[in-house]
């Protein structure tokens, strides 16, 4: 039997190679990440956004040129989204206590109760998938994998 160039590589005995695990694991992440963000799409949060008020409620307060290096973005990405978020009343702006004049960026409640609405439907359909999906040695797999996939995060 030989291979051809469309045909997986076949799976050896053993361990397998850590870049194929990286392949395998970089793509089925991948596909989870789109998965959960879809579970949430009827929310008002870009992905941007989400990730900003995440940063913010969980930081604190921030300027724009702190949240732009924080998100490796430049300043001026981060402004439209700050803008954005601040249309829909989701943050707030106020003077820097250090530097009248620069302005620090917080989350307001409706901010949080949104943010804290899309983490519960990403994690509501994660618990739903994994409750009809897999049984009690696949759930033990997987808080196993979740260990060592945050370990390798972590490292």
């Amino acid at each position: 039997m030989f291979e051809t160039s469309e045909s997986p590589q076949p799976r050896q005995p053993g361990s397998p190679s850590a870049e194929h695990l990286a392949t395998d694991l970089s793509a089925v992440v991948g596909r989870l990440l789109r998965r959960l963000r879809s579970s949430s799409a009827e929310s008002l949060l870009t992905p941007s956004q989400r990730s900003v008020l995440a940063r913010l409620e969980d930081g604190g307060p921030a300027t724009t040129a702190a949240l732009a290096r924080a998100e490796l973005v430049r300043p001026q990405s981060m402004r439209l989204t700050l803008g954005a978020l601040e249309s829909q009343g989701f943050v707030t702006r106020a003077p820097d206590p250090q530097d009248g004049r620069k302005s620090v960026v917080s989350v307001t409640e409706e901010g949080s109760t949104t943010l804290a609405a899309v983490r519960a439907a990403k994690r509501s359909w994660l618990a739903e998938a994994i409750a009809s999906e897999l049984d009690g040695a696949e759930r033990r797999t997987l808080a196993e994998a979740a260990e060592l996939i945050g370990r390798l995060v972590d490292r």
